[in-house]
């Protein structure tokens, strides 16, 4: 019996062997793929097949995929967008944020990258579209997007606006590896010009609020460092009595 696919990605990307490989492993990892290579064949692709999420190359032959991106929202179409682009420029990926994008991934990329932002847009733009799902729980762990509050082990926690949205993006992103550089584009708002050391201090800080009860009493540790490769937050093992 075939499984009911995770969503229905449209892929587009005028290199034949990237086309062909985010397919291959899409489907692998799930989803129902469609592709297209150029920009006029992804615009009328979308409004036939109407996707989940599209894949978009920034560089294509006929229109850039920004220009996609504002003829789809002219048609009235808000389709989740995830940019692939070769250019490493601040503005180029502010540009792609301002007109609609919903995500980014450079040149040359991991295919696990790829599908872990792609499953981190869905989680986002589905829960914004089902308000019910407003609270994000992870173990013991809750974040509440409408009111702003995280609760550990059933305590309400004192969180800056940087560690709420700091924590709010490693709950997206729960079970997988995030570099300093993903967390500085996500955190800091695409800008920071500043030693990316701040985000080993904001996750310390952020540890010792999730980590230690109002009483003092520890608890078990829920974002783990991958030395050499970033930070991820997992569910902690259910404590033994």
């Amino acid at each position: 019996m075939t499984s009911t696919p995770i969503a229905k990605l449209l892929v587009v990307d005028d290199e034949p062997n990237i086309r062909d490989l985010l397919a291959t492993s899409l489907k692998f990892a799930g989803f129902e793929v469609l592709t297209v290579a150029t920009g006029g064949d992804a615009v009328a692709a979308v409004l036939e097949h109407q996707p989940d999420l599209l894949v978009l190359d920034v560089m294509l032959p006929d229109m850039d995929g920004f220009a996609v991106t504002h003829r789809l929202h002219e048609y009235g179409e808000n389709v989740p967008v995830l940019f692939l682009t070769a250019r490493d420029q601040i503005e180029d990926k502010l540009h792609g944020l301002t007109v609609g994008g919903d995500d980014y991934v450079t040149k040359p990329f991991s295919l696990e990258e790829v599908i872990a932002r792609i499953k981190a847009i869905l989680r986002r733009t589905r829960s914004t579209a089902q308000p019910e799902d407003a609270v994000m729980r992870i173990g013991d762990l809750e974040l509440d997007d409408d009111s702003h509050e995280v609760r550990r082990a059933g305590c309400e926690l004192e969180l800056s606006p940087t560690e709420f949205k700091l924590l709010r993006y490693l709950m997206v992103n729960a079970g997988h590896v995030l570099s300093k550089t993903q967390i500085l584009d996500h955190v800091w708002e695409y800008g920071w010009i500043g030693d990316n050391g701040i985000v080993e201090s904001y996750v310390s800080y952020l540890r010792r609020k999730l980590d230690v009860r109002p009483d003092g009493r520890e608890l078990p540790g829920l974002i783990h460092t991958k030395r050499g490769f970033g930070y991820m937050l997992r569910a902690a093992a259910p404590e033994a009595h």
